[in-house]
């Protein structure tokens, strides 16, 4: 594969991309999705969007009422850049580690390390010291600039070999005291298309996190891809929503799509479901991003109204179960836009809005990509038959000096680990992960759907099923439910959960086990931990599971 000159001084990436063999294909089948040669992300967002839309335009937006302007915006992201290269001798190419909860801040030092022509290094804020010092070691960064009230486990990490600036302090050598004393003139890096712009650590859903590597086109293909085609969004917009900026699917949402449009976006540090329905109603919010659980917790709470304002929500981050689309529809009139996407992807690639909605479904390929279902052997399957979900289009992996590349790309293909069926029109209906298909007795049970039904029950405040060993059917459904607050677990519960599961769907799916838990694992980005329900099993003395047969 030819790749264009780097303007990467420091050539670690570069150096570190996987063999050209191992790549997927990549695909750019629209016009515009065809970016120059030479490309700066970060400028082709700010810097265009200020000539395109003004200065004076809203950007971003916080809960307490600050709004910094598209002309704020690039002068802060500007000075940021002339710190790093000014004050600590950041040069093109050096990866900058970030660490912060959702604000403006964040949203600027982004931008600068990218204008600066540094590789931004995505961290969850609340990553422990020894998961940052396993990403430090793998990205080696020069820098980590992290939110001063996140400092504590990263400094730990960052020892004497990286460089540590805070923002938000009152310290004289804070971020925004440094931005204070530059000119705000600064002309981004002529970066490559082909340079990475990004190294992002896929959330650990299935344990050791990979790091992904993505090219500044990738950034605006994205955008120019699923939000264009499925968002269509206008600079009338404002973009709210729960997911970490770290998570490529709040990236998306919450800077790279909105600033594309011209639009402005709300960034709430931490909130409930329903303070984030709150926040976004008082701040005229039109687009929402978040996941099922949080759609379910704020219908739960009655507060559905709050969502009515909305013109697009957007669902994405796990299964999105075609209860919580019907309730969410009957309670507020809103269509959920559902969708998958990836990591190793950047963002959405099969998805569908408006009248393309087919409850149920996850909808169709996103213009610009191509997906089908391939078998155990990588041949596509036809119609309706279940297989692994393989995808192409203008984003792909590659994964930093990972071996598990080859599990993830097979005959150019970016396959997921997620289990779907393709209809004769073309729409994707979810199945399972890969590693959630319950084989007990010879039925093949997806843990989501069991999952779903569960749900339903008015109890349960959330839940997650695997599957467990038993000499008997080889396997077994066990789920681990979080109870509302106030609802005694017991054998009684229990008891009733499974004969309510039963009632909802086939009785041979309902879960033989269940364990009631205060919460449930999560990560950082909020996704659902299953490998780690399996050592809580494991260490549970006393299985509370039903008797039936």
């Amino acid at each position: 594969m030819t790749m264009t000159t780097s303007a990467h001084v420091d050539s670690f990436t570069r150096d570190h991309l996987p063999p050209a063999g191992s790549w997927p294909t990549l695909e750019f089948t629209l016009p515009g999705l065809q970016y120059p040669a030479k490309l700066n992300a970060a400028a082709a967002l700010i810097d265009d969007a200020v000539a395109t839309y003004g200065a004076e335009r809203p950007a971003l937006r916080t809960p307490d009422g600050e709004v910094w302007s598209y002309g704020e915006l690039q002068l802060r992201s500007n000075q940021v850049a002339q710190v790093l290269s000014e004050d600590f001798g950041v040069v093109p190419g050096n990866r900058v580690l970030l660490r912060g909860p959702n604000n403006p801040w964040l949203a600027a030092a982004w931008l600068g390390v990218l204008k600066a022509g540094a590789v931004v290094v995505t961290t969850m804020p609340m990553l422990r010291s020894g998961e940052i010092a396993t990403l430090i070691e793998l990205t080696k960064p020069v820098l980590a600039v992290s939110d001063h009230r996140f400092l504590g486990e990263l400094a730990d990490a960052a020892g004497a070999d990286v460089a540590v600036l805070s923002y938000g302090s009152d310290d004289d050598g804070d971020l925004a005291a440094r931005c204070a004393g530059k000119s705000g003139e600064f002309t981004a890096v002529e970066t490559a298309a082909d340079d990475v712009a990004l190294l992002g650590p896929t959330s650990g859903t299935t344990g050791v996190p990979k790091v992904t590597m993505h090219f500044h086109r990738d950034v605006l293909a994205i955008a120019d891809t699923f939000a264009r085609h499925i968002l269509q969004p206008t600079a009338e917009d404002v973009f709210a929503g729960s997911p970490p900026l770290a998570f490529t699917f709040g990236l998306g949402g919450l800077v790279i799509f909105p600033l594309r449009f011209g639009a402005s976006a709300l960034l709430t540090e931490r909130a409930t479901p329903v303070e984030l329905a709150e926040a976004s109603a008082a701040a005229g919010a039109t687009v929402l991003f978040t996941a099922p659980t949080a759609y379910r917790a704020i219908l739960k709470e009655g507060k559905g109204d709050l969502l009515r304002g909305l013109r697009l929500a957007v669902s994405a981050g796990e299964h999105l179960p075609r209860e919580t689309w019907e309730a969410v529809r009957e309670a507020t009139g809103l269509r959920l836009v559902n969708g998958i996407g990836a990591t190793e992807m950047l963002h959405v690639f099969i998805s569908a809005a408006g009248d393309d909605i087919r409850p149920g479904t996850t909808g169709k390929a996103v213009p610009g990509y191509r997906a089908a279902i391939l078998d155990d052997d990588g041949k596509e399957l036809g119609p309706n038959q279940p297989g692994r979900l393989a995808v192409a289009g203008p984003t792909g992996c590659r994964y930093l000096d990972d071996p598990r590349q080859a599990n993830y790309v097979i005959n150019g293909w970016n396959v997921t680990g997620d289990i779907f069926t393709r209809d004769d029109d073309g729409y994707f209906t979810y199945q399972a992960r890969t590693d959630s298909m319950i084989v007990s007795s010879g039925y093949n049970i997806g843990a989501p759907e069991v999952e779903a039904a569960i749900d339903q029950h008015p109890d349960v405040v959330e839940n997650a099923v695997i599957g467990v060993p038993d000499e008997t059917r080889g396997a077994v459904v066990c789920a681990f439910i979080v109870l509302r607050p106030g609802v005694p677990a017991g054998d009684a519960k229990l008891k009733e959960i499974q004969d309510f599961v039963k009632r909802t769907i086939a009785p041979y799916k309902y879960p033989r086990e269940i364990l009631f838990v205060d919460e449930l694992p999560r990560n950082p980005s909020g996704k659902l931990q299953h490998f780690k329900l399996r050592d809580v099993f494991d260490n549970t003395p006393r299985k509370l599971a039903g008797a039936a047969t």
